[in-house]
């Protein structure tokens, strides 16, 4: 099952319920539904992931266990499935984003030009804050393409979850069965 396999890898429950900078949140740890790995939590979960994972700035993994404890679906599987979303698919995804907020709007179709930068004279700290301006100034465009595609993002990743439990499940199945009708 794949539950064997995750439960290697995701921290114990309580260890995370008594460490010392949880301590506070321990009331809000205690559904069961936050740890178990069944087909629905870790769904939810990995949409839960999905969608945090395209907010913008570095608080994706804390929105996605907000969001975990809010729909209480498994909180681990959450946090992880944010990390589809790194410095090598967030350009894209921007762009993604960007394209499809200008469809749905009917902006003018012009794409987003790039931030200045001259990596040759500037300090690379000097980086993010033209690119925080260059992402402001995307403005509503940006905002509704990107919640459109965290929503998508998140709806494709909770059947893909379930669909592939599902196949998994059928295969063990049929593997249990060939067991015990061979000699």
């Amino acid at each position: 099952m794949p539950r064997k396999f995750f439960r290697k890898y995701l921290p114990d429950h309580e260890s995370i319920r008594e460490h010392r900078h949880l301590r506070w949140a321990r009331p809000l740890l205690k559904h069961p539904n936050l740890w178990h790995l069944n087909r629905n939590s870790v769904a939810g979960g990995v949409a839960v992931g999905m969608f945090g994972g395209l907010i913008p700035g570095p608080v994706q993994m804390l929105t996605a266990a907000i969001l975990a404890i809010v729909f209480r679906v498994n909180l681990p599987v959450a946090v992880l499935s944010t990390l589809y979303t790194n410095p090598f698919t967030w350009g894209p995804l921007i762009l993604a984003a960007y394209a499809i907020g200008a469809w749905v709007t009917g902006g003018n179709g012009t794409p987003a030009s790039a931030p200045e930068f001259d990596w040759r004279g500037e300090h690379w700290l000097d980086f993010l804050p033209a690119f925080w301006d260059w992402l402001l100034g995307l403005g509503v465009t940006f905002l509704i393409g990107n919640l459109i595609l965290a929503s998508s993002l998140a709806v494709l990743g909770y059947f893909a979850v379930h669909l592939g439990w599902r196949l998994y499940l059928l295969a063990y199945l049929r593997r249990r069965k060939a067991r015990r009708l061979a000699p």
